[in-house]
């Protein structure tokens, strides 16, 4: 089962400027339902309109809802918001840059929908429970999502005659620019020890036909679009939604003692560990130079507008830095799949770096914060281990009848890892509550 190559039927529209027949080919061959539309925008709209995306509504990305601390100050982001974001921001870049757009949001849209519930916290508690079928990383997740999960195109199995899911049976060159690494567990081409992978081994085979023609290990420049977006968007955004709840302090940046506190973090977490100290305070100092960079903040109209075009400004700031220094590096034409490499400068990189880690200096490593993380991990290790003992109890129908037609227990316990990534902050510790309390 794969897409099938040959002319393109004239009634289906294809993009143009880098990307050939093969970029547009999907795992199961389809037609078009409406004249006129390019392939790559059928993919967004698929991504846009899936029940996952919507889920990531009740994902926490850094700050849960209800925990911020300010009473008038009830949004913070949520994984959804932030995706939106990452998007919008990934698809002015990309178009500047000469990708196709509607590729590039499709892609940003689609880079966290593997996230499990309570962000990476739930993302290490899933993976200590399924490190012995092949581990969890969010980024795998998703591409397991987009080409089997999501209920959007079923094929007949061969053998059997049986419906077989193939997702949202998206484009080649869509499944490959959501994937940051394009290697399985323990592949990583540098560095055997990272935690870092973007395939299952169930899901080699999707991987290895959305890979076809693909430099080994390279990332494509789509790809590197979204993930340089996707830094900016929470880098900047992480560090506003710190403001509005009253967890960050401009002033206190200008202090010795938190500038070593806010170093310590960024190094070997952010920045590589041979990283001067000083190459950041630097890049510190650059950000709170600027005419815009917000002094204070106490929630008037006047604030929030103030921090908005700060915020727009950092924005600005660092996607104009890479198409700079992109352009400078290969030109002015058209730049896709793998004929080029993103160029991010390693002034703005730092940048960047430096506003992560006071986010995590502030905001995530609050006391509160950390007791609330360790009641989460708590909830998804009782809620695994509550799953394995009475599945298929609990489980969805989708995943109930996947449990059941399992061939082994590893099988049996992916699709329970499924089941719990699958499922919202809220709807993992009501699942939770509703299985244990009759433990």
């Amino acid at each position: 089962m794969a897409g099938t190559t040959g002319t393109t039927p004239p009634h289906i529209a294809t993009p143009t400027g880098g990307y050939d027949h093969r970029s547009t080919e999907r795992w199961a061959p389809e037609p078009d339902k409406r004249p006129g539309r390019t392939a790559f925008q059928r993919d967004r709209a698929r991504v846009l309109h899936s029940a996952a995306l919507r889920r990531l509504a009740g994902k926490t990305q850094v700050v849960t809802p209800g925990s911020q601390g300010r009473e008038w100050d009830a949004s913070p982001r949520t994984r959804l918001t932030h995706s939106l974001e990452c998007a919008q921001v990934g698809r002015e870049l990309g178009a500047a840059l000469g990708c196709d757009p509607d590729l590039v949001e499709a892609a940003c849209l689609a880079h966290d929908m593997g996230h499990p519930p309570f962000g990476h916290n739930g993302e290490q508690a899933l993976n200590d429970f399924a490190a012995d079928c092949g581990g969890f990383e969010g980024n795998a997740q998703s591409l397991r999502l987009l080409t089997r999960i999501e209920p959007k195109r079923f094929v007949r199995f061969e053998e059997t005659g049986d419906p077989v899911s193939v997702g949202l049976n998206l484009t080649r060159a869509t499944l490959d620019a959501a994937t940051k690494y394009p290697w399985p567990r323990g592949a990583h081409p540098t560095r055997p020890d990272s935690v870092k992978f973007g395939v299952y081994e169930d899901d080699l085979p999707v991987f290895r036909w959305a890979r076809e023609g693909a430099p080994k290990d390279r990332v494509s420049f789509e790809a590197q679009v979204m993930d340089w977006s996707d830094d900016v968007a929470y880098s900047v955004h992480d560090v506003e939604d710190g403001l509005h709840a009253g967890h960050v302090d401009p002033a206190a940046l200008t202090s010795p003692t938190e500038r070593r506190e806010i170093w310590t973090v960024a190094i070997g977490r952010y920045v590589p560990w041979d990283t001067d100290p000083g190459e950041l305070s630097a890049a510190l100092d650059r950000l709170m130079a600027q005419e815009w960079w917000p002094r204070g903040y106490d929630g008037s109209a006047v604030a929030q507008s103030r921090l908005k075009d700060a915020t727009s400004q950092l924005i600005g700031r660092f996607c104009l830095a890479a198409e700079t220094a992109t352009r400078q590096a290969y030109g002015t034409g058209p730049l896709t799949r793998y004929a080029a490499e993103l160029v991010v400068p390693r002034a703005a990189r730092l940048e960047c770096a430096v506003l992560k880690a006071v986010a995590d200096r502030y905001v995530m490593q609050r006391t509160e914060q950390e007791m609330l993380r360790a009641d989460q991990r708590i909830v998804l290790a009782e809620l695994a281990e509550a799953l394995t003992a009475r599945a298929p109890e609990g489980l969805d129908p989708q995943f109930r009848a996947l449990f059941d037609s399992a061939a082994d227990d590893r099988a049996r316990k992916r699709v329970l890892v499924d089941q719990i990534a699958s499922l919202t902050d809220a709807a993992a510790r009501s699942l939770h509550t509703g299985l244990t309390a009759r433990s």
